[in-house]
């Protein structure tokens, strides 16, 4: 990026949801915060020529192209946002970073542990050069999860015992969900696992200041044979499942594991996307010596605090209500009670981005903090394959039980 600008341009690749999110997020960031720099929504990329036009005149984007190679080329291009599946991450963030660009990378990093990897060293490599790269795990940029993570760090809570975490979804639970790229293994490299499990890991190891050193897994495909998309015609014969008009679902529809964390928590996951039910249902409980606080997404604006050194008779979960302009990110919003909404952490998002790259300062979670969740993600897999946690309970006699 050129010292001379003011501008951090930005090339997006991908227009779906979080295409969507994102472009949300630069189309608000600098009308909402005072900023060194101000982002320009340069060109948005897609392969679809028609849909990506489209995408372009609806979510704000000055210009529209369906080669991303040609897009990272460009000398007017400062930053590139990549919004596709996870199977095109490393490719995209790469070769972005070789030419100089800034990264901002969905969730998960990508696919495997070794494009992860490939991705963190060439981000390590670029950032000696000046240039930034950053995960996308928009969960940290609520501000109710900051002022989480500020009161345990300042040991509101007091030794953190125990994690309990859960993301629940709904929305493959009909059996006649058609087989989307998030079904499908080398598009998606998990299922829930990786598409909603990785939110939590994160989370919770932001928020403890602990990682995750051990695991214990289970992980379920309920649904295994799933209709073709209508454009997807010849995706049976791909999956080898020789059945007309299904294919098969390579990837986890919920997974469950314990784990260890490195400060001597313990802790409980469960990510699934067949809790009828939960629509965005993400939860995350820690328990410590003084107290425990709590965060529910369905109420992203509140945390519960259980204060256990205040005297018995005013004990009691009390309920913050995180919208004072000195609580994360509240500031730049509405009067205290107004409350903010899910796109907001993307703003965040974007707002810390664009602080790091003026400034210089690190950027969190980078993609060593990226591949540090894939690590995660790679060990719940291998524990699950190998059915290691389970110790089988003894039948009763029919003789005894009769």
């Amino acid at each position: 990026m050129s010292t001379q600008t003011t501008e951090l341009r930005i090339g997006m690749v991908g227009y779906a949801f979080m295409g969507t999110a994102h472009s949300q997020a630069w189309r608000t960031v600098n009308r909402v915060f005072d900023l060194s720099l101000r982002a320009r929504m340069a060109a948005i990329c897609g392969r679809d020529q028609v849909r990506v036009a489209e995408a372009a005149a609806q979510l704000g984007w000055q210009e529209h192209t369906s080669d991303w190679r040609a897009l990272i080329d460009r000398d007017d291009i400062d930053l590139i946002d990549v919004c596709t599946p996870g199977d095109s991450h490393a490719e995209i963030a790469i070769a972005a970073l070789a030419a100089g660009k800034h990264v901002l990378c969905e969730k998960p990093l990508a696919n495997t542990i070794d494009e992860a990897r490939a991705m963190a060293t060439a981000a390590a490599a670029a950032e000696a050069a000046g240039v930034r790269s950053m995960c996308g795990f928009n969960y940290r940029r609520v501000p109710a999860v900051t002022l989480m993570r500020r009161l345990i760090a300042d040991g509101r809570i007091g030794e953190i015992r125990h994690v309990r975490a859960v993301y629940l979804q709904d929305w493959i639970t009909d059996p006649q969900f058609p087989l989307v790229w998030r079904l499908q293994k080398d598009r998606a490299g998990s299922g829930a696992l990786g598409d909603i499990g990785a939110h939590i890991i994160d989370l919770t190891q932001f928020v403890t200041g602990q990682r995750i050193a051990g695991v214990s897994a289970l992980t379920e495909t309920f649904v295994k044979q799933r209709p073709l998309p209508a454009a997807s015609s010849g995706l049976s014969a791909a999956t080898g499942d020789g059945l007309s008009g299904t294919g098969a679902v390579t990837v986890d529809d919920a997974a469950l594991f314990l784990a260890r964390l490195d400060g001597g928590a313990i802790a409980t996951y469960e990510a699934t996307r067949f809790a009828t039910g939960r629509k965005n249902g993400l939860r995350v409980e820690i328990n410590g010596s003084q107290g425990s606080v709590v965060f529910d997404f369905e109420r992203m604006n509140e945390l519960e605090f259980y204060d256990a050194t205040r005297p018995s008779a005013e004990q009691g979960f009390a309920r913050i209500l995180v919208t004072e302009p000195d609580h994360p990110y509240m500031s730049g919003w509405w009067p205290p009670g107004h409350v903010i909404g899910y796109e907001h952490s993307f703003t965040h998002q974007a707002r810390d981005f664009i602080e790091a790259i003026a400034t210089g300062a690190d950027v969190a979670p980078s993609f060593a903090d990226a591949l540090q969740v894939q690590l995660v993600l790679d060990a719940v897999e291998r524990s699950a394959a190998l059915g290691s946690m389970w110790s089988e309970v003894e039948p009763v006699l029919t003789e005894i039980a009769a």
